[in-house]
């Protein structure tokens, strides 16, 4: 699948992604789909309702379809919910933690210092924003990176961090305690859908 180029708040409106960063409500954003017949009622076909839901979710976590796939197979092959362990999979992806953490504004962001360097994964560098970051694993930023980082992580409240990560917001460094939990993840996500589409 080629990487879209096109407008992106076009996309996050047809699929319902209207809170991407999941911190600000985008309140200037139409609620409808995008298109001159954007606002009219349509009824779904069920095959309709799946797609939009993997989409919603294939976007809120910026992967491509063959990454999401891949998610989605390792899921099936693991113990468990596979709906469950797919957003954990999704949840513990390396630019993930660092924008679920405040260290950046939006995903793109976070997947922008990660992709150039400025991240360590228990001291090493890790420029590969879908790294699967495993518990006990301690992210910090590089040297010369921390007054960038610094700036952004002012406005992080730490009220509002992830219960499954440690935060050290001084030393800039957060440790992945453990995998969340189903019921610690976003409510609006519909996974159960994403295995029916995939189990036709």
């Amino acid at each position: 699948m080629a990487k879209y180029t096109g407008p992106s708040n076009k996309l996050y409106r047809n699929y319902g992604v209207t809170d991407l960063s999941n911190r600000k409500l985008v309140s200037s954003l139409r609620q409808n789909a995008s298109g001159q017949h954007g606002a009219a009622r349509k009824k779904l076909s069920d095959y309709a309702l799946h797609l939009n839901e993997k989409q919603k979710i294939r976007l809120t976590y910026l992967v491509s379809e063959k990454q999401f796939v891949r998610y989605y197979n390792e899921a099936s092959r693991r113990k468990g919910v596979t709906g469950t362990i797919l957003l954990q999979l999704l949840e513990s992806r390396l630019d993930n933690i660092v924008f679920r953490t405040g260290y950046a504004v939006t995903r793109k962001q976070a997947r922008q210092i990660v992709n150039h360097g400025h991240v360590l994964v228990n001291g090493k560098r890790v420029d590969i924003p879908s790294f699967l970051v495993k518990p006990g694993d301690v992210i910090t930023f590089k040297a010369g990176s921390n007054d960038f980082v610094k700036s952004v992580s002012e406005s992080i409240d730490l009220a509002l961090a992830p219960a499954w990560m440690t935060i050290d917001k001084d030393a800039l460094k957060v440790t992945f305690d453990r995998i969340p939990e189903r019921e610690e993840l976003d409510p609006e996500l519909k996974e159960q859908l994403v295995i029916e589409y995939y189990s036709k």
